[in-house]
């Protein structure tokens, strides 16, 4: 039997990807998986269903909700669908900034000389922006919040 016409039972399909069936059809009425066909009330799955399945994985993995992810599906063209990505990559750049600034103040705490790393003049220079903006009016938090971490400070 060619490949291309193989049918998956949704126990098949979630096997591949070691989902639960249930999760297979919770995506199903969000919108984001399709069956094929019905045989005798039964879901069959196609291969594209495959590559489906994986695209929903893969946009976990990056961060996505299931709720965009449907969102990036039916987007209506791919204007639109990139203008959808745009945003997320956005969001995306933001956590690694704040995720390298974490990075590094965990791998200073490890080769800190200091037996209290809080008393290290180095690691007090990474937080002291942090600290200030503590120590500042809430109006003041506030005007500052919406912008992010940077590679290496903290805003």
């Amino acid at each position: 039997m060619k490949s291309s016409t193989v049918e998956l039972s949704i126990g098949e399909l979630a096997e591949r990807f070691g989902l639960a069936t249930h999760v297979l059809r919770h995506w199903e009425s969000m919108g984001l998986l399709r069956p094929a066909r019905r045989v005798n009330g039964r879901r069959r799955y196609t291969p594209d269903h495959l590559a489906q399945v994986a695209l929903i994985l893969r946009g976990k993995d990056a961060g996505f909700s299931l709720e965009q992810l449907r969102e990036i599906l039916d987007a209506p063209d791919g204007a639109a669908r990139r203008a959808l990505m745009s945003e997320h990559l956005a969001v995306l750049d933001t956590k690694i900034a704040q995720l390298q600034v974490a990075r590094s103040l965990v791998e200073h705490t490890l080769s800190c000389d200091a037996d209290d790393f809080l008393t290290c003049p180095n690691m007090r220079a990474m937080l002291d922006e942090l600290v200030l903006r503590a120590l500042a009016s809430p109006a003041d938090q506030a005007e500052r919040r919406p912008s992010s971490c940077v590679a290496g400070t903290l805003r």
